[in-house]
């Protein structure tokens, strides 16, 4: 084999071993290529999903606000108006006693009135012996049918007609006005028993206190019955 020859199959060899180069060259590019964009997909879609658990995570925050906020909101508007149910009984209650201050004006149905409720608080303690307070502004009222009184409630109660003793040292508190300060007293009576253990309070006011209890539901139910709060 001649020069020329073997310059011919050295050419051959290294055109072969190019061409296979190249194309190895080219699977390896390709096989780069493809990873690449595997895997440049995979980082997409991880992107993606952290995008969306981020944007589900601020959503579900936002929403929890405005059922945080929205409940604060429902909450101010009961307490609004729970609060104007309070004033509105509240002034209906100061109405009522108003109204008892009135009671006193006419001193025949008031003289009554007093006997009724001394005999009443009599009935209730049922004591031989008893202290009775009124206003300063009663006591002659009360001792004008005290007598009276404790003969109703012996016929009544069947039993001997019981002491009673006028408290002139401490009165109940006189009814309110503009000068009043402190406790005031529409009328009434408060009787005790001889050693103050025992007391009926049977004042106006106390009456009005027990009536109003009493009948709180039944006027709450009145007036706010049609009221969703």
């Amino acid at each position: 084999m001649n020069d020329v020859d073997v310059s011919k199959q050295i050419q051959q060899m290294v055109h072969f071993i190019r061409q296979e180069a190249e194309e190895k060259a080219n699977e390896i590019a390709v096989s780069a290529e493809e990873e690449f964009n595997v895997e440049k997909l995979q980082l997409v879609k991880i992107e993606k999903d952290k995008i969306k658990q981020e944007y589900e995570r601020k959503e579900k925050q936002v929403e929890v606000r405005k059922k945080i906020e929205y409940s604060m909101q429902l909450n101010a508007s009961r307490l609004k108006v729970l609060q104007a149910q309070d004033d509105l009984v509240a002034a209906m209650r100061e109405s009522a006693a108003q109204e008892l201050l009135a009671v006193s004006d006419d001193h025949h149905k008031y003289k009554h009135l007093l006997k009724d409720l001394i005999v009443q608080g009599l009935l209730r303690l049922k004591e031989p012996a008893l202290i009775l307070r009124c206003r300063e502004a009663d006591h002659r009222p009360v001792q004008s049918i005290l007598e009276e009184a404790r003969e109703e409630y012996a016929n009544k109660a069947k039993l001997h007609t019981p002491q009673i003793f006028v408290d002139e040292e401490t009165y109940l508190p006189p009814a309110p006005d503009a000068d009043t300060v402190g406790h005031s007293c529409a009328g009434g009576v408060v009787l005790a028993s001889k050693d103050g253990k025992i007391v009926c309070e049977n004042t106006l006011d106390a009456r009005l206190n027990v009536v109003f209890g009493q009948k709180l539901p039944e006027i709450r139910k009145l007036l706010f019955s049609k009221v969703d709060v």
